[in-house]
């Protein structure tokens, strides 16, 4: 089976590594259309809408004799119950990090799998919740941290698994998830898809 991953996330891509399969990057990149309320249904359709958009094109490159899988994921974080996607100048990214600053809040990862597999066509979904607490953020670090640049192409502006891991109080949940992708939680879907990986084989 061929395996194809639809983003262009280093970190996804290097977390997807962990369970020992070849695959190939090719981003999603169409528009982003949001039609949901809640968070957890509003990343389930992000990656329903990635995944579907790259398994479509390999369907048209009459690729539709092989057996595929198509890995899609969308990452966003919610404070109370606003969602904060990445953000789109370093004011926004200031704003975001101040409504984080000493509160908990919740990233989702809704993960879909668009499968082609012996002539048929299988769509599973999920998602996965992280609680994050930040310790108070002084406008100082906020503003030091927004000029690094590594807030602006990161949900709720931050980088849990860089220099933003210095904010975090604590976590619950999968730490993978808060970067970008619950590589337990996937290697649990697949197995349950009867898709071998090669996590144990090195």
């Amino acid at each position: 089976m061929k395996i194809y991953l639809a983003s262009a996330s280093p970190r996804r891509r290097e977390l997807l590594e962990r369970l020992g399969i070849s695959f190939a990057v090719v981003p999603a990149q169409g528009e982003e259309h949001i039609t949901e309320d809640c968070p957890q249904d509003v990343v389930v359709e992000l990656a329903r809408q990635k995944a579907g958009e790259i398994y479509e094109k390999l369907m048209d490159a009459k690729t539709d004799e092989e057996d595929v899988l198509v890995i899609g994921a969308d990452t966003v974080v919610c404070c109370d119950g606003v969602i904060l996607g990445k953000p789109g100048s370093t004011k926004d990214a200031e704003g975001m990090l101040r409504r984080l600053s000493g509160r908990t809040h919740q990233v989702y990862t809704g993960v879909a799998l668009w499968m082609r597999e012996r002539g048929e066509t299988v769509r599973h979904s999920f998602y996965e919740k992280t609680d994050v607490t930040m310790y108070e953020l002084p406008e100082s670090d906020i503003a030091a941290y927004v000029a690094s640049g590594e807030p602006m192409d990161k949900a709720g502006s931050y980088g849990i698994q860089g220099t933003g891991a210095v904010f975090v109080r604590s976590i619950a949940g999968d730490y993978n998830n808060v970067v970008g992708l619950p590589v337990a939680r996937l290697y649990q879907e697949l197995k349950q898809l009867g898709i071998e990986t090669g996590v144990w084989h090195r």
